[in-house]
């Protein structure tokens, strides 16, 4: 655990969740900031960009002193990233481009205190299995897949769906910790 204050930019339950077992000491403190991608951006880049700019925004209303932590997940299938559904048609596209298919989860993490900026990423491979028409309707039914990337949570009722994964649970749920945690021991030294 960490003595240090961390203000966690984001508004994900799971994040709040998945960092309070690093630090009993953080405080949940969105920043807007506008998510629009830069064109032919890749997977990693994406992720690593949308954490910098999330931190900057959320730097931008905290005082020097305090240590911000931002992150973003994207889900990218065949080289094409799968942002949050926008519909159930939405929704069912996405999870039948996953079927029967690895893909790759990548969270990019940016933390931040002072003048000192670091940025990282972790991927994690996740194999769905071959889905039938009506596990994605079933799927789709719940309110799980609407404001996931890929239009799945993996800690949720999606994981009947995946097969198995290659790499970082967590960081499939949106959160590196295992990861966050060395870095942050490391950029507090």
């Amino acid at each position: 655990m960490f003595n240090e204050k961390i203000i966690l930019a984001s508004a994900s339950p799971r994040r709040k969740e998945l960092i309070a077992s690093i630090s009993d000491n953080v405080e949940i403190r969105p920043a807007e900031c506008d998510e629009t991608l830069p064109d032919n951006i890749g997977a990693q880049q994406a992720v690593e960009y949308l954490s910098k700019i999330k931190n900057e925004a959320a730097r931008r209303i905290s005082a020097d002193d305090e240590a911000v932590i931002s992150a973003d997940t994207v889900v990218a299938v065949d080289d094409e990233i799968l942002g949050k559904p926008i519909d159930k048609d939405d929704a069912r596209r996405m999870l039948r481009l996953l079927s029967g298919k690895t893909h790759q989860v990548y969270t990019g993490v940016t933390i931040s205190k002072g003048e000192k900026t670091l940025t990282f990423s972790e991927k994690t491979d996740v194999v769905f299995y071959e889905l039938t028409n009506k596990e994605i309707e079933d799927y789709i039914s719940t309110s799980e897949p609407y404001d996931k990337a890929g239009s799945y949570a993996i800690q949720g009722k999606a994981g009947l769906l995946v097969k198995g994964i290659n790499g970082d649970y967590f960081n499939v749920v949106g959160l590196p910790v295992a990861r966050l945690k060395r870095e942050l021991e490391e950029f507090f030294r």
